[in-house]
């Protein structure tokens, strides 16, 4: 319990609760401020292109998948650029290599041109936030331009999904999928590129 006590400050009287409620408060003050959670975006502040990280402007020029054909990949649907890493695995004849080779060659060319553009309109959006020049009727349109590059890119990389997976037997198909990892019984096969060891106690297979 609290004393009543009084205490003298610079000839004047202050009641001795009053003290201590006033150091408790700001020593909490203190504390919730040391430990206040920082920003997720923390560091993001010093990107050249804010809502892009190096690896996703990479990915972008390469004209790589940037996850944007998931939902081909996971449901089944081979790409073309894994089925060529698996090429020999899949046991593709030659003229199955030269379609999927073929079809790889668009996808990548289509890929690289429109990446190069979304990140050209992804740069114009984060320069005219950083110049504060921006207005609403600008805005829209940018990110009307960068929508529709994104779609445009996901449309590349998913339609070749689906004419890959029409090149390929429906064995050839079950083994891919085995090979990358989303088969039923995932210990059953290391997929291309995984460490052996650490893919298989990540899967809990040991």
């Amino acid at each position: 319990m609290l004393s009543s006590r009084l205490m003298e400050i610079n000839g004047h009287k202050v009641n001795h609760n009053y003290l201590t409620a006033v150091g408790l408060s700001f020593l909490i003050a203190t504390g919730t401020a040391l430990t206040m959670p920082k920003s997720p975006y923390t560091g993001m502040q010093t990107r050249e292109i804010k809502a892009l990280s190096d690896d996703d402007v990479t990915q972008l020029q390469r004209g790589a998948g940037w996850g944007l054909a998931l939902p081909a990949e996971l449901n089944g649907m081979p790409g073309p650029a894994h089925v060529l890493e698996l090429k020999d695995q899949l046991e593709l004849t030659p003229i199955q290599l030269e379609k999927i080779q073929a079809l790889y060659d668009e996808m990548k060319r289509a890929a690289v041109q429109l990446g190069e553009q979304f990140i050209e309109v992804e740069r114009q959006i984060d320069n005219s936030f950083a110049s504060a020049s921006v207005d609403e009727t600008t805005l829209r349109k940018l990110l009307t331009a960068s929508e529709r590059l994104r779609a445009e890119l996901r449309f590349v990389h998913l339609s070749q999904h689906l004419k890959t997976a029409k090149v390929l037997n429906d064995q050839q198909v079950s083994q891919y999928n085995q090979l990358r990892g989303y088969a039923s019984d995932p210990c059953r096969f290391v997929p291309e590129g995984h460490d052996h060891d650490m893919y298989r106690s990540h899967m809990g297979c040991d």
